[in-house]
């Protein structure tokens, strides 16, 4: 394993986040570092002392890593808030039609139902903000863990929501099989996603 290898490898160890976005930020890293190292060699230095001088140039892994973090962190909220904006406006609205359905019209839902989809709406709303919000160069500090703690909300109310309408719901039965296993897809998806975000807001600097 060559010097720039193990740079790599070691500011790899310390970031986390989207694994495709930490992957083009590691190349872009590389890619820079061998830039440097040739612009050291045409200068005629031997190579050992080129790639020290490029490694110093770029600084360690630890103070490289909270900027490359930052990015990371905005790259995996921006994700979660996608996932909320994905999953929760179709799961609602296939709730709200076999509610409807299985009563032969709207009937007023319990008020744990009430209470659990009043939860997804307003993660929904957290989620369109942060969509907005990451679009800008300067995020603020706390939505990453804000987001991240909104999606796990959301994840959790996803099954307690699909057991309390089962348990009132007469049918149509393979709408609600249906909407329950979209349900367990949502849920994984979101939550570990929002695991993710919780992980990358913990170590923004």
């Amino acid at each position: 394993m060559t010097a720039v290898d193990r740079y790599v490898a070691q500011l790899a160890a310390e970031l986390r986040g989207p694994r495709r976005t930490k992957a083009r930020l590691l190349e872009d890293i590389r890619d820079g570092l061998d830039d440097c190292i040739a612009a050291h060699l045409e200068d005629g230095k031997p190579r050992s002392e080129a790639v020290a001088e490029a490694l110093r140039e770029f600084g360690t892994p630890a103070e490289l890593a909270p900027g490359c973090q930052r990015e990371l962190t905005v790259a995996q909220t921006r994700r979660t808030a996608f996932w909320l904006l994905l999953t929760m406006p179709a799961l609602l609205g296939g709730w709200r039609l076999a509610w409807t359905l299985g009563h032969d019209g709207y009937v007023t839902p319990p008020e744990t139902v009430q209470l659990l989809v009043g939860i997804g709406i307003s993660t929904v709303l957290m989620g369109i903000a942060a969509v907005l919000l990451t679009q800008r160069l300067s995020v603020p500090d706390r939505l990453p863990a804000v987001l991240a703690w909104s999606a796990t909300v959301a994840g959790l109310a996803m099954p307690v929501t699909t057991v309390a309408l089962v348990s009132e719901l007469p049918a149509p039965w393979p709408l609600v099989l249906v909407i329950a296993g979209s349900t367990a897809v949502a849920h994984g998806a979101l939550m570990l996603s929002a695991r993710t975000c919780r992980q990358c807001a913990s170590l923004m600097p």
